[in-house]
């Protein structure tokens, strides 16, 4: 392998000797050969550590020497971030490496696996996301003598980033390589193609789909909490006596008993009509925004790559939103009113026109483009927080629970903005005076009613975003999963298997769970060895010659 290319393996060795005899001529039993390829790596480790102290006067060797010895025995295992931070750690301690110190971090990243297993035991009996190292101290030793003082020392300067004296168990990802598959043992049918233009424009449908489920769905659920708050914050409060509604709740009982059922969903039809552009322009503006900010390399994304995606999602569903606003706004508190005249969505747009359409636009931009800036990165990180630290997968009550409670923060921090635009769109009653602008709306709104205004229908306006959205998007992402379309299809991260667990599938060793269990075996020893073996119908057998090369013998058969 490349590993004993770059660091050479002296084969007439005592420890050679050991296994094969004096004469390198002892046959070794096939149950004593996986013992014997165990502890191949850490004579190689002696060995290497043994050619670089030849000038050393103190049994230590040069921290450089050290990283770049290690990165070459452990080949493939040995991590981006360990390559790029390892002699930075290492060198803020000391410019020396001893003997212990370098087989202690080999046996280390050798055992993280295990070391990840008890992290996580001990994570899951203290019921905390992070432990410190004395915590992590008192476990090992009960689970493992192999787990050394030494070793959890290494881990905590390796992962310790702030200096907290605290570690979480997502920090493991930083020292586990991540396994591929292998273009030889790829199926032909399922290599990745290109998405073709029909393709594309049928994804962008699928998508529209979805979101417009999604968002019919959020919108019905909560349109009484919407209309408690458009007639709230049209309510003039110059003079105490005179208001009609007292709170919320006194609102939604009037609405209730002098409108009915039906006055609670006045408007809900040309929102249901519109929701479907305005959430799909929203969620696709956003997504590809995200992904050309998304580094393709690690995944990750910049926060304010974040921040800029969500503001332009934001941005881009005004065009479709003001219009919806303006006349839901007009058709829920047409029932104010003294007037026996039933008032329609089609009556609304032909007074309005197409420009009194976009009536109140910038106050509804001032009021999307911050909402969606804040509440996307706020989602997507949630969402992270809350998936399985296992499989990585969010269940559908996490995400419910992860879009609810990061509309609470971006509904709340642009009530002011919803105010002046329910002000604008609303049609002035008979006497009073109609706002001009934006500005003049909030000069208005400021002097005649005071600064409390602009904070009107605040927690109604948290309890129709917050759950609208919960709603929206969790029904989005679940009618992914349950119904996937070809290029569109989201591929959820592997079940993870700990390693050494067997599933049963039957007694016989031909059986398709025999071969299942045995290639979890192999992927385990590639990975810690850095090995690939063949994948073919060949029975694969290793011969060792007098001078103690290993000679790899291929026969005919079941494999």
């Amino acid at each position: 392998t490349q590993a004993y290319k770059e660091v050479q393996f002296n084969k007439d060795c005592s420890w050679m000797k050991l296994h094969f005899g004096r004469n390198l001529q002892r046959h070794m039993r096939p149950d004593e050969f996986p013992q014997f390829i165990a502890s191949v790596p850490r004579e190689h480790i002696r060995q290497a550590f043994q050619s670089l102290i030849k000038d050393s006067h103190d049994g230590s060797i040069d921290a450089i020497a050290y990283c770049d010895t290690l990165a070459k025995l452990k080949g493939p295992s040995f991590t981006k971030y360990l390559r790029d931070n390892l002699l930075g750690i290492v060198t803020a301690q000391t410019t020396r490496i001893s003997y212990s110190y370098f087989t202690a971090l080999n046996a280390l990243l050798h055992n993280v696996e295990l070391v990840k297993q008890i992290f996580s035991d001990v994570v899951d009996k203290l019921e905390a996301k992070e432990i410190t190292k004395d915590q992590f101290d008192q476990a090992a030793w009960r689970f493992s003598e192999a787990i050394t003082p030494v070793q959890t020392t290494l881990l905590w300067r390796l992962l310790d980033h702030d200096n907290s004296g605290k570690i979480a168990l997502k920090d493991f990802a930083l020292l586990i390589p991540t396994l591929t598959v292998s273009k030889q043992t790829k199926p032909k049918e399922e290599e990745s193609k290109p998405i073709t233009a029909k393709q594309q424009v049928a994804v962008q449908l699928y998508r529209f789909g979805m979101s417009s489920v999604g968002g019919a769905a959020g919108a019905a659920t909560v349109y009484p909490i919407d209309l408690v708050k458009t007639r709230l914050q049209n309510q003039v409060t110059t003079i105490a006596d005179e208001v009609l509604y007292k709170n919320s709740i006194d609102c939604f009982k009037k609405v209730l008993k002098f409108e009915g059922i039906r006055g609670l969903y006045r408007g809900l039809l040309p929102q249901l009509c519109g929701v479907s552009p305005e959430k799909a322009i929203k969620m696709t503006t956003n997504d590809a925004v995200r992904q050309y900010f998304t580094d393709p390399k690690s995944g990750s994304i910049p926060l304010h790559g974040e921040i800029l995606a969500g503001g332009m999602g934001g941005c881009a569903q005004v065009m479709f939103t003001n219009p919806i606003e303006i006349v839901k706004i007009r058709l829920q508190v047409a029932g104010e009113m003294a007037s026996t005249r039933q008032v329609t969505a089609m009556q609304v747009v032909k007074e309005l026109g197409f420009a009194g359409l976009y009536k109140g636009a910038r106050a509804c931009l001032l009021r999307d483009a911050p909402f969606s800036a804040i509440y996307f990165p706020t989602y997507a990180h949630l969402k992270k927080g809350f998936a399985d630290r296992e499989t990585g997968v969010t269940s559908f009550s996490m995400i419910l629970l992860s879009a609810t409670l990061a509309g609470v923060p971006s509904a709340s921090l642009v009530t002011p903005a919803d105010v002046i635009k329910t002000r604008l769109q609303v049609k002035p009653k008979e006497g009073v005076e109609p706002y001009k602008g934006l500005i003049n709306c909030t000069k208005r709104l400021y002097r005649e009613e005071g600064f409390s205004v602009f904070w009107k229908g605040a927690p109604a306006r948290m309890f129709r975003s917050s759950p609208q959205f919960g709603v929206t998007l969790a029904v989005y992402e679940m009618l992914q999963r349950w119904f996937p379309y070809g290029p569109a299809k989201k591929i959820e991260p592997p079940k993870a298997q700990k390693i050494g667990s067997y599933v049963p599938h039957g007694r016989n060793a031909d059986h398709i769970g025999g071969y299942r269990n045995t290639e979890r075996t192999f992927a385990n020893l590639e990975q810690k060895l850095g090995l690939w073996f063949p994948r073919s119908g060949k029975i694969v057998s290793t011969e060792i010659s007098k001078s103690g090369d290993f000679k790899i013998v291929t026969t005919e058969g079941r494999g």
